[in-house]
Protein backbone atom coordinates (compact mmCIF):
# COMPACT_ATOMS: atom_id res chain seq x y z
CA UNK A 1 0.00 0.00 0.00
CA UNK A 2 2.83 2.34 0.93
CA UNK A 3 4.55 1.67 -2.41
CA UNK A 4 1.25 2.26 -4.25
CA UNK A 5 0.77 5.61 -2.47
CA UNK A 6 4.28 6.73 -3.43
CA UNK A 7 3.71 5.79 -7.07
CA UNK A 8 0.34 7.57 -7.10
CA UNK A 9 1.92 10.68 -5.54
CA UNK A 10 4.66 10.75 -8.16
CA UNK A 11 2.06 10.34 -10.91
CA UNK A 12 0.01 13.26 -9.59
CA UNK A 13 3.07 15.52 -9.38
CA UNK A 14 3.96 14.80 -13.00
CA UNK A 15 0.37 15.02 -14.16
CA UNK A 16 -0.20 18.39 -12.52
CA UNK A 17 3.14 19.67 -13.72
CA UNK A 18 2.20 18.85 -17.29
CA UNK A 19 -1.02 20.85 -17.26
CA UNK A 20 -0.97 23.61 -19.91
CA UNK A 21 -0.08 26.99 -18.46
CA UNK A 22 -3.01 29.42 -18.53
CA UNK A 23 -2.18 32.65 -20.42
CA UNK A 24 -1.81 35.65 -18.17
CA UNK A 25 -4.67 38.09 -18.16
CA UNK A 26 -3.82 41.17 -20.25
CA UNK A 27 -2.98 44.26 -18.26
CA UNK A 28 -5.60 46.97 -18.61
CA UNK A 29 -4.34 50.51 -18.24
CA UNK A 30 -6.91 53.07 -17.19
CA UNK A 31 -5.34 56.27 -15.90
CA UNK A 32 -6.42 59.77 -14.95
CA UNK A 33 -4.24 62.66 -16.05
CA UNK A 34 -3.94 66.43 -15.79
CA UNK A 35 -2.62 69.08 -18.17
CA UNK A 36 -2.18 72.78 -17.55
CA UNK A 37 -3.30 74.80 -20.55
CA UNK A 38 -3.64 78.59 -20.44
CA UNK A 39 -3.29 78.48 -16.67
CA UNK A 40 -6.15 76.00 -16.17
CA UNK A 41 -5.84 72.43 -14.98
CA UNK A 42 -7.50 70.21 -17.56
CA UNK A 43 -8.45 66.64 -16.72
CA UNK A 44 -8.72 63.48 -18.78
CA UNK A 45 -9.18 59.74 -18.40
CA UNK A 46 -7.31 57.41 -20.76
CA UNK A 47 -7.72 53.68 -21.33
CA UNK A 48 -5.12 51.66 -23.23
CA UNK A 49 -6.18 48.41 -24.93
CA UNK A 50 -4.96 44.97 -23.79
CA UNK A 51 -2.58 44.70 -26.78
CA UNK A 52 -0.91 48.09 -26.20
CA UNK A 53 2.53 46.64 -25.31
CA UNK A 54 2.50 44.28 -28.30
CA UNK A 55 1.66 46.87 -30.97
CA UNK A 56 3.27 50.05 -32.25
CA UNK A 57 0.18 50.85 -34.32
CA UNK A 58 -2.44 51.67 -31.67
CA UNK A 59 -5.17 54.08 -32.84
CA UNK A 60 -6.55 56.72 -30.44
CA UNK A 61 -10.13 57.96 -30.12
CA UNK A 62 -10.88 61.25 -28.38
CA UNK A 63 -14.36 60.98 -26.81
CA UNK A 64 -16.00 64.32 -25.99
CA UNK A 65 -18.91 64.35 -23.54
CA UNK A 66 -22.05 66.43 -23.93
CA UNK A 67 -22.76 69.69 -22.12
CA UNK A 68 -23.22 69.04 -18.40
CA UNK A 69 -21.57 65.63 -18.64
CA UNK A 70 -18.02 64.49 -17.99
CA UNK A 71 -15.57 61.95 -19.31
CA UNK A 72 -16.36 59.19 -16.83
CA UNK A 73 -20.09 59.61 -17.49
CA UNK A 74 -19.54 59.28 -21.23
CA UNK A 75 -17.48 56.16 -20.68
CA UNK A 76 -20.14 54.43 -18.57
CA UNK A 77 -23.24 55.53 -20.52
CA UNK A 78 -21.98 54.83 -24.04
CA UNK A 79 -19.95 51.65 -23.38
CA UNK A 80 -17.02 53.08 -25.30
CA UNK A 81 -14.16 51.54 -23.35
CA UNK A 82 -15.52 48.05 -23.95
CA UNK A 83 -15.65 48.78 -27.67
CA UNK A 84 -12.18 50.33 -27.70
CA UNK A 85 -10.65 47.32 -25.90
CA UNK A 86 -12.33 44.88 -28.30
CA UNK A 87 -11.13 46.86 -31.33
CA UNK A 88 -7.65 47.41 -29.81
CA UNK A 89 -7.90 51.20 -29.71
CA UNK A 90 -6.76 53.57 -27.00
CA UNK A 91 -9.49 55.97 -25.90
CA UNK A 92 -9.26 59.23 -23.98
CA UNK A 93 -12.09 61.09 -22.26
CA UNK A 94 -11.17 64.74 -21.67
CA UNK A 95 -13.33 66.91 -19.40
CA UNK A 96 -14.71 70.24 -20.52
CA UNK A 97 -14.17 73.24 -18.28
CA UNK A 98 -16.41 73.38 -15.23
CA UNK A 99 -18.55 76.46 -14.67
CA UNK A 100 -18.48 78.41 -11.42
CA UNK A 101 -22.28 78.18 -11.10
CA UNK A 102 -24.30 76.04 -8.74
CA UNK A 103 -24.44 73.10 -11.14
CA UNK A 104 -20.77 73.24 -12.07
CA UNK A 105 -21.63 72.08 -15.59
CA UNK A 106 -18.77 71.14 -17.91
CA UNK A 107 -18.93 72.40 -21.50
CA UNK A 108 -16.88 72.83 -24.66
CA UNK A 109 -16.32 76.00 -26.65
CA UNK A 110 -17.53 74.73 -30.02
CA UNK A 111 -18.27 78.23 -31.34
CA UNK A 112 -21.76 79.40 -30.46
CA UNK A 113 -22.25 76.66 -27.85
CA UNK A 114 -22.02 76.18 -25.00
CA UNK A 115 -22.38 78.08 -21.72
CA UNK A 116 -19.31 78.78 -19.55
CA UNK A 117 -16.74 77.61 -22.12
CA UNK A 118 -18.08 80.09 -24.67
CA UNK A 119 -18.59 82.89 -22.15
CA UNK A 120 -14.97 82.60 -21.00
CA UNK A 121 -13.69 81.98 -24.54
CA UNK A 122 -11.90 78.80 -23.48
CA UNK A 123 -9.45 77.61 -26.14
CA UNK A 124 -10.55 73.99 -26.26
CA UNK A 125 -8.94 73.49 -29.66
CA UNK A 126 -5.59 74.30 -28.06
CA UNK A 127 -6.36 71.94 -25.15
CA UNK A 128 -7.14 69.01 -27.43
CA UNK A 129 -4.08 69.73 -29.59
CA UNK A 130 -1.83 69.76 -26.52
CA UNK A 131 -3.54 66.61 -25.23
CA UNK A 132 -2.89 64.75 -28.49
CA UNK A 133 0.79 65.74 -28.43
CA UNK A 134 1.11 64.76 -24.76
CA UNK A 135 -0.46 61.33 -25.24
CA UNK A 136 1.62 60.52 -28.30
CA UNK A 137 4.75 61.45 -26.34
CA UNK A 138 3.71 59.57 -23.20
CA UNK A 139 2.41 56.49 -25.01
CA UNK A 140 4.73 55.99 -28.02
CA UNK A 141 2.82 52.98 -29.35
CA UNK A 142 -0.07 55.28 -30.33
CA UNK A 143 0.04 55.92 -34.07
CA UNK A 144 -0.13 59.72 -34.61
CA UNK A 145 -1.71 59.14 -38.03
CA UNK A 146 -4.65 57.32 -36.43
CA UNK A 147 -6.18 59.85 -34.07
CA UNK A 148 -9.98 60.28 -34.25
CA UNK A 149 -12.68 62.26 -32.45
CA UNK A 150 -16.24 61.41 -31.54
CA UNK A 151 -18.63 63.27 -29.29
CA UNK A 152 -22.18 63.70 -28.06
CA UNK A 153 -24.21 66.92 -28.38
CA UNK A 154 -21.90 69.81 -27.35
CA UNK A 155 -19.06 67.27 -27.72
CA UNK A 156 -20.24 66.55 -31.26
CA UNK A 157 -20.13 70.27 -32.02
CA UNK A 158 -16.60 70.33 -30.64
CA UNK A 159 -15.69 67.47 -33.01
CA UNK A 160 -16.72 69.65 -35.93
CA UNK A 161 -14.60 72.53 -34.66
CA UNK A 162 -11.61 70.23 -34.26
CA UNK A 163 -12.05 69.00 -37.83
CA UNK A 164 -12.06 72.63 -38.99
CA UNK A 165 -9.01 73.71 -36.97
CA UNK A 166 -7.00 70.55 -36.20
CA UNK A 167 -7.31 68.62 -39.45
CA UNK A 168 -3.53 68.11 -39.36
CA UNK A 169 -3.87 66.02 -36.20
CA UNK A 170 -7.28 64.31 -36.51
CA UNK A 171 -7.87 61.70 -39.20
CA UNK A 172 -11.70 61.50 -39.04
CA UNK A 173 -14.62 62.53 -36.81
CA UNK A 174 -17.95 61.01 -35.79
CA UNK A 175 -20.33 63.54 -34.20
CA UNK A 176 -23.55 62.29 -32.57
CA UNK A 177 -26.57 64.54 -31.94
CA UNK A 178 -24.72 67.78 -32.63
CA UNK A 179 -24.20 70.24 -35.47
CA UNK A 180 -21.56 72.54 -36.94
CA UNK A 181 -21.68 75.62 -34.69
CA UNK A 182 -18.45 77.47 -35.47
CA UNK A 183 -18.50 81.26 -35.55
CA UNK A 184 -16.11 81.52 -38.49
CA UNK A 185 -15.95 79.79 -41.85
CA UNK A 186 -14.64 76.25 -41.54
CA UNK A 187 -11.31 76.05 -43.39
CA UNK A 188 -9.54 72.72 -42.80
CA UNK A 189 -6.10 72.17 -44.26
CA UNK A 190 -7.17 68.80 -45.69
CA UNK A 191 -10.40 66.87 -46.34
CA UNK A 192 -11.71 65.19 -43.18
CA UNK A 193 -13.94 62.08 -43.33
CA UNK A 194 -17.20 62.71 -41.45
CA UNK A 195 -19.72 60.26 -39.98
CA UNK A 196 -22.74 62.02 -38.48
CA UNK A 197 -25.50 60.33 -36.42
CA UNK A 198 -28.78 62.07 -35.56
CA UNK A 199 -32.36 61.25 -34.66
CA UNK A 200 -35.51 62.67 -36.25
CA UNK A 201 -36.92 62.89 -32.73
CA UNK A 202 -34.09 65.01 -31.31
CA UNK A 203 -35.72 68.15 -29.87
CA UNK A 204 -32.63 69.33 -27.96
CA UNK A 205 -30.49 69.82 -31.07
CA UNK A 206 -33.16 69.69 -33.80
CA UNK A 207 -32.10 68.26 -37.14
CA UNK A 208 -33.92 71.07 -38.97
CA UNK A 209 -32.25 73.67 -36.77
CA UNK A 210 -33.88 76.09 -34.37
CA UNK A 211 -34.11 76.66 -30.65
CA UNK A 212 -33.15 73.66 -28.57
CA UNK A 213 -31.72 72.85 -25.17
CA UNK A 214 -31.24 75.79 -22.76
CA UNK A 215 -32.68 78.16 -25.35
CA UNK A 216 -29.70 77.95 -27.72
CA UNK A 217 -30.23 78.34 -31.45
CA UNK A 218 -28.65 75.54 -33.47
CA UNK A 219 -28.02 75.67 -37.24
CA UNK A 220 -29.58 72.87 -39.32
CA UNK A 221 -27.52 69.69 -39.46
CA UNK A 222 -27.84 69.71 -43.25
CA UNK A 223 -26.02 73.06 -43.40
CA UNK A 224 -23.00 71.61 -41.63
CA UNK A 225 -23.00 68.53 -43.84
CA UNK A 226 -23.22 70.73 -46.94
CA UNK A 227 -20.23 72.74 -45.76
CA UNK A 228 -18.23 69.54 -45.38
CA UNK A 229 -19.37 68.22 -48.75
CA UNK A 230 -17.70 71.32 -50.14
CA UNK A 231 -14.64 71.09 -47.87
CA UNK A 232 -14.09 67.45 -48.84
CA UNK A 233 -14.50 68.10 -52.55
CA UNK A 234 -17.40 65.67 -52.91
CA UNK A 235 -19.01 65.53 -56.34
CA UNK A 236 -22.66 66.59 -56.35
CA UNK A 237 -23.54 63.34 -58.12
CA UNK A 238 -21.87 61.17 -55.46
CA UNK A 239 -24.78 61.24 -53.01
CA UNK A 240 -26.59 57.93 -52.40
CA UNK A 241 -29.51 57.38 -50.06
CA UNK A 242 -30.41 53.96 -48.65
CA UNK A 243 -33.61 53.66 -46.64
CA UNK A 244 -33.95 50.93 -44.01
CA UNK A 245 -36.89 50.17 -41.69
CA UNK A 246 -35.61 52.33 -38.79
CA UNK A 247 -33.01 54.62 -40.33
CA UNK A 248 -31.71 56.25 -43.49
CA UNK A 249 -28.08 56.18 -44.54
CA UNK A 250 -26.86 58.94 -46.86
CA UNK A 251 -23.35 58.75 -48.29
CA UNK A 252 -21.17 61.09 -50.27
CA UNK A 253 -18.47 58.78 -51.58
CA UNK A 254 -16.82 60.53 -54.53
CA UNK A 255 -14.79 62.91 -52.34
CA UNK A 256 -11.12 63.83 -52.00
CA UNK A 257 -9.56 61.04 -49.90
CA UNK A 258 -12.63 60.93 -47.68
CA UNK A 259 -16.31 60.11 -47.43
CA UNK A 260 -19.22 61.65 -45.60
CA UNK A 261 -21.86 59.40 -44.06
CA UNK A 262 -25.07 60.40 -42.31
CA UNK A 263 -27.17 57.98 -40.23
CA UNK A 264 -30.63 59.44 -39.59
CA UNK A 265 -32.64 57.30 -37.17
CA UNK A 266 -36.43 57.22 -36.84
CA UNK A 267 -36.28 56.37 -33.13
CA UNK A 268 -34.29 57.55 -30.14
CA UNK A 269 -33.88 61.24 -29.51
CA UNK A 270 -31.04 63.26 -28.05
CA UNK A 271 -29.14 60.11 -27.14
CA UNK A 272 -26.34 57.72 -28.10
CA UNK A 273 -27.67 54.83 -30.24
CA UNK A 274 -26.98 51.54 -28.51
CA UNK A 275 -25.96 53.27 -25.28
CA UNK A 276 -27.48 53.25 -21.80
CA UNK A 277 -30.30 55.57 -20.75
CA UNK A 278 -28.38 57.64 -18.22
CA UNK A 279 -31.27 59.06 -16.21
CA UNK A 280 -35.05 58.87 -16.00
CA UNK A 281 -35.65 62.13 -17.88
CA UNK A 282 -33.21 61.27 -20.68
CA UNK A 283 -34.34 60.26 -24.16
CA UNK A 284 -34.36 56.55 -24.96
CA UNK A 285 -31.34 55.59 -27.08
CA UNK A 286 -32.04 54.50 -30.64
CA UNK A 287 -32.03 50.77 -31.28
CA UNK A 288 -31.89 51.22 -35.07
CA UNK A 289 -28.10 51.13 -35.10
CA UNK A 290 -25.24 50.71 -32.65
CA UNK A 291 -23.25 53.93 -32.77
CA UNK A 292 -20.05 52.32 -31.48
CA UNK A 293 -20.04 49.68 -34.21
CA UNK A 294 -20.59 52.06 -37.13
CA UNK A 295 -18.16 54.64 -35.73
CA UNK A 296 -15.32 52.15 -35.26
CA UNK A 297 -15.88 50.59 -38.67
CA UNK A 298 -15.67 54.09 -40.15
CA UNK A 299 -12.53 55.11 -38.26
CA UNK A 300 -10.72 51.93 -39.28
CA UNK A 301 -10.84 53.04 -42.91
CA UNK A 302 -8.87 56.25 -42.47
CA UNK A 303 -5.58 57.68 -41.35
CA UNK A 304 -3.68 60.90 -41.88
CA UNK A 305 -1.55 61.10 -45.02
Amino acid sequence: MKTLSIILGIFLVFALGCQPTQPAEPTLRRTEGTLTVDGRNRFYLINLPPNYDQSNDVPLVIALHGGGGKGSQMESDYLLTEKANAAQFAIVYPDGVQSDGILGARTWNAGTCCDYAVEKNIDDVKFIGVLIDELIKKYPNINPKKVYATGMSNGAMMCYRLACELSNKIAAIAPVAGTLATTTTCQPTRPVPILHIHSKLDAKVPYEGGTGIFGYYFPPVADGLSAWVKNDGCASTSKTVNTFPNYTLTKWSNCTNSTIEFYFTNDGGHSWPGGVKSRVAADDPSTAINANDVIWEFFQRYQLP
